[in-house]
């Protein structure tokens, strides 16, 4: 206490809390709201923003709209997002409660491989469902050799939702996981107790308690859907199906000419809306959560459902879904690496090879990306872990008159789509003075990917930082340590946990982030996720299957060292 009394007795005339307090919001609404305001700019002029003789114009939605098959683009985004969240919301419930509350075989190994597609890009997982089960997939090659046909067709809408409705299950599942295992016991045990049987009871209490997860999960798997631009990409592509994202992305990069600007400032527009819209929604449904708090005091565990009998069935079930859909698909990525084709017409020892991983590792522009990426995401992550934190605590342990509009503010960007995130940035950076100076460097992406990712963090720590008692922060005060003293010398170290895990949380999206520096990279600036970007639409399968390898090995690592060295809690 007497290093806090000298430190109060030392604090310099100025109030410099207040500075900090002002500094940060203002820093934050800059950041924010920066690559909002040129799209917004840019959706109502006639030539691109950078243009000194542009003018104001409402004719690019008119444009927009009389595009081609633009109709149908926004029904296949809808459609495609609605179908995303089915199929995630029914596989990840179902898994979470096989996993979480009965005495299937295995559960908790499954489990653990089943939130590894959280761990990597859209970007990976779309390659690896191509590699295996693409029209000349292993596992379709297989199956039309010893069946006569392959029952699956990924390059349709529905193919493509089911595909990334499977590939975002995990998301549910970790959510309903973390309801259905501290749900209170005792409701379930009035349930037994009036005559339900345990399948009843489980079916009766105990689902209808991840009602708010299941609402959560669904409203965020459907923005994920729409916003999404790998599977889409590289399933629609080659038969013609388009979303708003891919619209969005051949407008804005891959147009003949040059960029359509004023028709992609539109799109970007209505998607940012829709992608609000929900995100608003989503925290009206949360309104009502309280009444299925279930967890208070001194309740125990749930009990285990025993499944008798059909436990096997269920490990049946569950083992082919994590093998099909899991398994199957990061193995068919390493194994594409390191032979020159994959087909199950010849034995895989025949056609090895290690010249992909050399053709990678050879070039200059390859392993710069690599090295790019690394150094983003361990820079990235440290600026944002220390940005965040200052956020969230001026927003929860602070008497800052403001507070509350700046967590609105910073918690916005769940409702940016990367895809516009990335637009955005390039936007301001070459119509706003001075930005030019860090175009095309990994500088942008990481002030885009700390933006991005500012909703994750502050997810991580703001729950910890409510779980310590204000009255640390008020007999600091009474001792005479201002505000930053105080947060410094005793609530940050406590949050140490809070903030590795923040820390390993945006390590792993910035490392996996591709979509928002598609806009934005050069050469020099390239990462991982835009050169593989690069390579899938060219058709270069070995140099895809190798830097996509290589991106999960270090992931795996980093996961490993996180949890073991750090203590960090990931996906929870």
């Amino acid at each position: 206490m007497t290093d806090l009394t000298d430190a109060g007795a030392k604090r310099p005339a100025f109030d410099r809390s207040r500075l900090i307090f002002w500094g940060v919001s203002l820093l934050t609404v800059v950041l924010v709201g920066g690559p909002i305001l040129p799209i917004i700019l840019q959706a109502f002029l006639d030539k691109p923003l950078y243009d000194a003789a542009a003018g104001f114009t409402l004719g690019n939605f008119g444009r927009l709209f009389s595009e081609p098959g633009v109709g149908r683009i926004f029904l296949n985004t809808l459609y495609f997002g609605a179908l995303t969240m089915v199929i995630a919301q029914l596989f990840g419930a179902v898994m979470a409660v096989l996993v979480g509350r009965t005495n299937l075989p295995g559960r908790r190994w499954m489990g653990e491989v089943f939130i590894w597609p959280l761990f990597v890009s859209n970007l990976v997982i779309a390659f690896g469902w191509f590699t295996m089960y693409g029209p000349s997939g292993f596992l379709t090659l297989a199956s039309r050799t010893y069946l006569g046909g392959a029952p699956w067709n990924l390059y349709s809408v529905t193919g493509m939702g089911i595909v990334a409705g499977l590939s975002q299950a995990p998301l549910t599942y970790l959510m309903c996981l973390a309801a259905v295992t501290k749900a209170d016991p005792q409701l379930e045990d009035a349930a037994r107790s009036a005559g339900a049987g345990p399948f009843r009871a489980l079916w009766s209490v105990t689902i209808p308690m991840i009602r708010p997860a299941m609402i959560y999960s669904a409203v965020l798997n459907f923005v994920i859907g729409i916003e999404m631009l790998a599977i889409p990409l590289l399933f629609g592509g080659p038969s013609g199906i388009q979303t708003v994202t891919t619209f969005l992305y051949d407008k804005g990069i891959n147009a003949a000419v040059r960029p359509e600007y004023g028709i992609v400032g539109a799109a970007a527009i209505l998607l940012l809306i829709v992608v609000a819209l929900l995100v608003w929604l989503q925290g009206r449904l949360m309104r009502g959560a309280g009444r299925f708090v279930t967890v208070r005091g001194k309740a125990s565990r749930p009990s285990t459902l025993d499944l008798g009998p059909w436990k096997w069935a269920a490990f049946a079930f569950v083992f082919g879904f994590v093998f099909l859909t899991i398994l199957s698909i990061f193995g068919g990525i390493f194994l594409r690496s390191v032979v020159t084709f994959l087909t199950p017409l010849i034995p895989i020892w025949k056609v090895l090879t290690t010249g992909n991983f050399e053709l990678v590792l050879n070039s200059e522009t390859y392993v710069r990306s690599i090295v790019n990426s690394v150094v983003v995401s361990v820079v990235g992550a440290a600026i944002g872990t220390f940005f965040i934190a200052v956020i969230a605590l001026i927003a929860r342990r602070s008497e800052f008159g403001f507070r509350r509009p700046l967590e609105y503010v910073a918690l916005f960007p769940r409702a940016l789509p990367g895809i516009i995130a990335g637009l955005g940035f390039f936007y301001a950076v070459i119509w706003m003075p001075g930005l030019d100076a860090i175009r095309g460097t990994i500088f942008v992406l990481i002030l885009a990917f700390v933006v991005r990712y500012i909703p994750v963090g502050f997810g991580a720590i703001a729950p910890a930082l409510a779980q310590i008692g204000e009255e640390l922060d008020r007999g600091a005060r009474i001792s005479g340590a201002d505000w930053w003293t105080t947060v410094t010398r005793i609530i940050l170290p406590i949050l140490k946990p809070a903030l590795f895990s923040c820390y390993a949380l945006l390590f792993i999206h910035f490392f996996k982030e591709y979509v928002t520096a598609a806009f934005l990279y050069q050469p020099g600036s390239e990462i991982i996720g835009t050169t593989m970007l690069q390579l899938v639409a060219q058709g270069d399968n070995g140099p895809v299957s190798a830097l996509a390898t290589i991106q999960v090995i270090i992931t795996a690592l980093f996961v490993f060292l996180a949890r073991r060295l750090l203590g960090a809690k990931i996906y929870g």
